[in-house]
């Protein structure tokens, strides 16, 4: 089976509702994901939960492994559960194909290249003007006095909308689960990075939300910018 055919089929498996909201969920998540709090989280029974959840798993689109409570000490506890976390496996499908990865490619190493003096700057700069487009349209959207709460709503849906995947931490912070442009980043680091940085940073000059700032935090598995309250 070629890629096209692979990722078609993919999507097809996606097509079921339930198994759809359940792998929507567990990719949302910033830790694993067992089957009783999937199964809660789409109103489902456990056993349906763990059937299309281990489907996901055998077509490549989760990862599964096993978790011991920390409750659990002793070797007789029973078999630990099992957990759920999001794969590698990337979908691209674009009829007629399409390959703007690779155009992108070429553009990063462009900019990138020493001699193209002045390039990666405009790509700050351009980015950090979208990021104010962005949070301006936002900010309009939230109504004429929006509260802060409402600002902070809108940054999460204007990130979750571009494939950022946000979600809170513990200590507050707006960490943001996917880099959409991850393909670029294993050579291009530092400049998706900057660029992410700017965007990310533009926003909240668009929404005028004050009080939070960028951090630049990068770290496997998720995108390097993390929003955080500034300190008082």
């Amino acid at each position: 089976m070629d890629r096209l055919a692979a990722d078609i089929s993919g999507v097809a498996l996606l097509d079921d509702p339930v198994r759809r909201a359940l792998y929507l969920f567990v990719v949302d998540q910033p830790d694993d994901v067992g089957r009783d709090q999937a199964a809660r989280a789409v109103r489902v029974s456990r056993a349906l939960a763990a059937f299309h959840l281990d489907r996901l798993v055998d077509a490549g689109f989760l990862d599964a492994g096993f978790r011991r409570p920390a409750a659990r000490t002793s070797p007789r506890s029973g078999r630990p559960p099992k957990v759920y976390r999001r794969s590698a496996r990337q979908i691209d499908v674009t009829l007629p194909r399409r390959e703007y990865a690779l155009v992108a490619g070429l553009l990063a190493a462009s900019i990138d290249d020493p001699g193209s003096s002045g390039a990666a700057k405009s790509l700050r700069r351009r980015a950090s003007d979208l990021g104010v487009s962005l949070g301006a349209d936002a900010r309009r959207r939230a109504g004429a006095r929006p509260t802060r709460r409402r600002l902070v709503a809108a940054a999460e849906g204007v990130l979750r909308a571009h494939g950022f995947a946000p979600y809170r931490t513990p200590d507050g912070a707006l960490c943001l689960r996917n880099c959409p442009f991850d393909a670029l980043v294993p050579r291009h680091r530092d400049l998706v990075c900057g660029m992410n940085v700017e965007l990310n940073d533009g926003l909240l000059k668009g929404l005028r939300l004050g009080g939070i700032r960028t951090s630049y935090e990068p770290t496997d598995g998720r995108c390097c910018v993390v929003l955080r309250e500034k300190p008082v």
